[in-house]
């Protein structure tokens, strides 16, 4: 029976987040608000992290780093899964759906990596502020975030590899992109090779970068019981504390939808988990860096009144026309 059933899977259909069809235009509506917050709050983050000057520190690279990675990742998934709530042709052709595969989990992988360089950014910032110009510096910030995005692909590659040597008994995802574990369920055998490899070498990629931030954490937790001012403490908590929201955001999702058996893959909360941390997640983190960061928000307040300035003096502008009528 199991013979008989196999066929050969040329392309998936990506069942979506719901089967309901008067839900789909409303799941059109607020993903795609939220989609579209999410890229330009992450853009406006990039520009200004990029063109301020006092925003030229390794801890903004980074950070403008996390915000490239997150519009990636929404960008991934979301516009694909857009056009199917609408459309009654639903399916991704079976190379398509490998190659986003391998970019998702690289990309998403990489988030990882980049919380846990910020991460040592503020542990040498608030244990060792003395010698932290000459520990942390754009150099080394570049080399991290190279070799990360070389480990991330090289494990992202075995992954996708794998995939493609399982043999599928139907082409129905139950997701709303491809994604490592709706994939499996499709396997026709139990495929062990592959949640071998996610709870060995997946564990080491993936939570490694978590377990180094909490490393990093403690020794920072530490170094601020020790504190006697007022002020440094509270300048310590407020440094760390979007680092730390963000840090959970992600993590607490990963760890939820990733880490345990296929058996155990449940259809509608895993689909809510996913949407929570490709859309939902990387919306909220500009948000987050950008609410309690005084130079941030100095920063964008000196972008928007540069761009008011430019904007009344460009030529056409009405102001500039008066004085010229008045010359």
């Amino acid at each position: 029976m199991a013979t008989k059933n196999r066929t050969e899977v040329t392309e998936f259909v990506l069942l979506g987040l719901s089967s309901r069809p008067e839900m789909q235009p409303v799941i059109f509506g607020v993903v795609l608000v939220m989609y579209l917050m999410a890229v330009m709050g992450n853009t406006l983050l990039i520009l200004v992290a990029c063109s301020d000057p006092k925003l030229q520190t390794p801890m903004y690279f980074l950070l403008s780093q996390l915000s490239l990675i997150d519009i990636s990742l929404t960008t991934i998934t979301v516009p694909q899964m857009l056009v199917h709530t609408l459309s009654v042709d639903r399916s991704i052709s079976y190379n398509h759906c490998i190659v986003q595969l391998f970019f998702f989990m690289a990309v998403g992988s990489m988030e990882g990596h980049l919380l846990a360089a910020m991460a040592y950014d503020r542990f040498v910032a608030i244990c060792d502020p003395l010698r932290y110009s000459a520990i942390v510096s754009h150099s080394l910030c570049l080399r991290i975030t190279l070799t990360s995005w070389v480990v991330v692909s090289l494990n992202s590659l075995l992954y996708s590899v794998l995939v493609t040597r399982l043999t599928f008994c139907g082409n129905q995802v139950t997701h709303f992109f491809c994604d490592i574990t709706p994939l499996l369920k499709l396997s026709c055998t139990r495929p062990l090779v592959n949640e071998m490899l996610i709870f060995t070498e997946g564990v080491a990629v993936v939570v490694s970068p978590f377990l180094f931030i909490l490393g990093s954490y403690v020794r920072i937790g530490v170094a601020i019981a020790h504190m006697h001012s007022i002020a440094a403490l509270s300048k310590a908590l407020s440094t760390c504390g979007s680092h730390i929201l963000v840090v959970l955001l992600l993590y607490g999702s990963v760890i939820r939808m990733y880490l345990k058996p296929s058996s155990s893959y449940d259809l509608a909360q895993d689909r809510q988990v996913a949407i929570f941390y490709t859309v939902v997640t990387p919306m909220l983190n500009p948000v987050i860096y950008s609410l309690r960061n005084q130079e941030v928000k100095g920063a964008l307040q000196r972008l928007f009144r540069k761009l008011c300035i430019s904007g009344s003096f460009q030529p056409g502008s009405q102001a500039n026309k008066q004085y010229q009528h008045t010359s």
